[in-house]
């Protein structure tokens, strides 16, 4: 008897089943990641990523002391070979998600995001207070031959458990954005993902 096919999302998908934190280290492919990671470089020469801002109000944070990436936001418009493969593949993920787990997913937004040596993110939860539609993280890592001595570590925060994770590229980290605090550790190095979120409009 053959076994069945496995769907590629499938491994996302399940070990967030499994630890309500998805993993999957080989989400994107390397040239995927590559792409996506030339294109941060760029839009970086360019003068294009720009601090964020905190809240949907997009409140600027004073002196960067809560986070302090600078990001882009994906369109489709943009025409981008390698973002427009990106996009697709999320939607291929969402259309696995909705099949699979009932989320009616139905809505998404991702930025590129850039993390400057002595930059990170402190502990925070990703949905606003005044507006639900953020239903899920995904977060996809882009830093070829990352150290542990780079820093930018993601940690995730689960009752009394804080979990480690490296931002290898073709990385993919998966969690509810209303449930799981979360924090970015100061980077040594540029650290590089594409960031965003499933949302229910």
């Amino acid at each position: 008897m053959l076994e069945p096919i496995q769907n590629p999302h499938d491994l996302l998908i399940d070990s967030f089943l499994d630890t309500n934190i998805g993993i999957d280290t080989n989400f994107l492919s390397y040239d995927l990641s590559n792409g996506l990671q030339e294109n941060i470089k760029n839009l970086q020469t360019d003068g294009l990523m720009t601090y964020a801002g905190v809240g949907n109000a997009m409140v600027m944070d004073s002196n960067q002391q809560l986070r302090g990436d600078k990001i882009y936001w994906m369109d489709r418009s943009h025409d981008n070979v390698f973002e427009q493969q990106f996009l697709n593949q999320v939607e291929s993920f969402i259309e696995r998600l909705n099949c699979t787990c009932y989320t009616g997913i139905n809505g998404y937004e991702f930025h590129y995001a850039i993390y400057g040596q002595g930059a990170g993110y402190k502990r925070h939860k990703d949905q606003f207070k005044n507006d639900s539609n953020r239903k899920y993280s995904l977060i996809n890592y882009l830093n070829n031959n990352w150290l542990n001595d780079d820093g930018g570590q993601l940690l995730v925060y689960q009752n009394e458990d804080i979990q480690k994770i490296q931002p290898h590229s073709q990385t993919a980290v998966f969690f509810k954005s209303n449930e799981l605090e979360h924090e970015v550790v100061k980077a040594n190095r540029n650290r590089m993902s594409v960031t965003g979120w499933l949302k229910r409009v």
